[in-house]
């Protein structure tokens, strides 16, 4: 009797266990089968490096994820798991590299004066925003492949509004558009989101002001807001004529990139002072920590040949790989008085003599070396990926900007007290050895940005999955209108209700007026019966 108990109750366990498996299984899960098809429009260099995440990602979950590349480039490339299409354009790699070659040296020669430092980096900035446009118009007028895209059916298009080429593209194809970028170099990424900027704490781009200024910082950073139209035009406006012979009518990029569904914003709160954001913008800062692979065993044998002094990661980055042969004296002679080993991404002229303690790599796996143990500093160029990269691994920085916002990004770590920020203009080997033993032995760098850390890793979905959910509702429901804010539909006067506000002056001036006239008849009247008074 008691075996058959026994017996009666397992099968009753299997029941109830099998029941609720099936219940379980009608559950919908957090993860959905449908498939769709994604455009991607690619920027080179690092920018390429979170997007490239995303689209792997979403093909690997099954959709058919096709990504539009030029024939010549530097970074850009095919990937495992989608589909690459390229386009030919009327330049060599060469003139990129001339390009970048002659911008490196511009902001790494010594001694330029303020007017020399402003044309040269004017020249340069106008040299790459032509060639961008140039391939713009390589696509635009690939009338094969731009039909080949129109008949996929796509359900949004991925791209960085930076180079915007993609964004004009899935206006032209009424495809919703899905924004990756760190932010536009002259604020049009607030205009177009329609976005409270206001000039008082948000500090501009290239102002290295923080979000508490002084009087004085805040009349440049006003001033700056208001240039900061006539600095749009000026960069975008090489794209005028493509984008008017490709879409056959006269539109304002500001009116294009109003149409984006989501903007992924590649930075949070752990970066970038806090400012006002609207519904349709999401945070993804530290996209590209997730990245993570195997060191070879050439490299490990390096890192872990460096007992307990540890290692110094350096790079200034995807598009300077390589600095002017003066230069580069300094870091190898700053590097051959210090304990540690230092990694360094380097193609230029490599000298006889290099220190033991140095291994030049022609390509770097920043990531994977920054969350080693044996890292203990990361001199960087201060852009983007490589500090969440340190914020992500907590390591402390030595911080030397190049071009772009970089300045304002290695200002915001420096604010921080996690890195401290030299002049590649004038830097000298005993001032990087000096700063690389201030932010190893230093405790308070490390704790600081091992709080730093925390905070940034502290949330309820990582970046990649974040970016990867959003891609995929607009996707799914063709956009994203409900997050769509009212104020695109106003005009400038209605925004800031100065209409309003002008109305109710009228009606106060119309009060004001009516007051006067019956005080002032009151007043003759009264001044009539004295005077009749006085007569009688």
């Amino acid at each position: 009797m008691t075996i058959l108990k026994m017996h009666l109750g397992i099968i009753l366990c299997l029941v109830i266990s099998k029941v609720s498996s099936a219940v379980l299984d009608q559950r919908p899960s957090g993860k959905s089968s449908w498939t769709g098809k994604l455009l991607v429009v690619p920027m080179d260099g690092s920018h390429w490096t979170g997007v490239k995440a995303v689209a792997e990602e979403l093909g690997r979950r099954g959709h058919t994820v096709i990504v539009v590349i030029p024939e010549i480039s530097m970074r850009l490339g095919p990937g495992k798991h989608y589909i690459t299409k390229t386009f030919p354009v009327n330049y060599e790699l060469d003139l990129i590299n001339e390009v970048l070659t002659e911008h490196v040296h511009d902001v790494t020669s010594p001694g330029q004066s303020l007017l020399k430092s402003v044309t040269s980096t004017a020249a340069s900035l106008i040299k790459m925003f032509n060639l961008m446009a140039s391939t713009s118009e390589s696509l635009f007028q690939n009338q094969e492949l731009i039909e080949f895209l129109r008949e996929q059916n796509f359900d949004a298009v991925l791209t960085d509004p930076a180079l915007p080429m993609g964004a004009i593209l899935a206006y032209n194809l009424s495809v919703p558009a899905v924004y990756m970028l760190r932010g536009m170099p002259c604020g049009i990424d607030a205009a177009a989101t329609a976005c409270p900027d206001p000039p008082s704490y948000v500090p501009r781009f290239y102002t290295k002001n923080s979000d508490r200024m002084t009087f004085s910082q805040r009349v440049l950073n006003f001033f700056v807001s208001i240039l900061e139209p006539l600095i749009c035009k000026f960069l975008y406006w090489p794209y005028e004529e493509a984008t008017f012979n490709f879409l056959q009518r006269d539109v304002s990029l500001t009116e294009i990139l109003n149409t984006g569904a989501i903007w992924l914003m590649r930075y949070d709160f752990s970066l970038e002072f806090p400012k006002p954001l609207m519904p349709n913008m999401q945070l993804i800062g530290g996209i590209n920590c997730e990245i993570r692979n195997p060191l070879t065993k050439e490299v490990e044998e390096f890192v872990k040949g460096s007992g307990e002094h540890g290692i110094v990661v350096f790079s200034l980055g995807s598009l300077v790989s390589s600095i002017p042969k003066e230069k580069a004296a300094i870091f190898f002679e700053a590097f051959r008085m210090i304990p540690q080993r230092v990694l360094w991404r380097y193609t230029g002229e490599i000298p006889d003599n290099v220190p033991e303690n140095v291994k030049l790599m022609k390509w770097l796996p920043q990531n994977d070396l920054l969350g080693h143990s044996k890292a203990k500093a990361f001199i960087t160029h201060g852009g983007t990926h490589g500090i969440y990269e340190g914020i992500c691994h907590g390591i402390p920085m030595v911080m030397l900007p190049l071009f772009g916002d970089q300045g304002d990004n290695v200002h915001r770590m420096a604010t921080r007290g996690v890195g401290v920020v030299l002049s590649i203009h004038d830097i000298t080997a005993e001032t990087l050895v000096d700063t690389l033993n201030t932010v190893i032995n230093d405790s308070s760098y490390k704790q600081r940005m091992e709080k730093l850390s925390a905070i940034h890793n502290d949330r309820p979905m990582q970046p990649l999955d974040l970016a990867v959910y959003w891609t995929e509702f607009v996707m799914r429901h063709k956009g994203a209108d409900h997050l769509r804010p009212a104020a695109h539909e106003l005009n400038w006067l209605q925004y800031h209700s100065l209409d309003v506000i002008g109305f109710l002056l009228f009606i106060v001036l119309i009060v004001t007026l009516a007051t006067f006239k019956c005080c002032a008849l009151c007043w003759r009247r009264c001044c009539r019966k004295s005077q009749k008074r006085k007569e009688d």
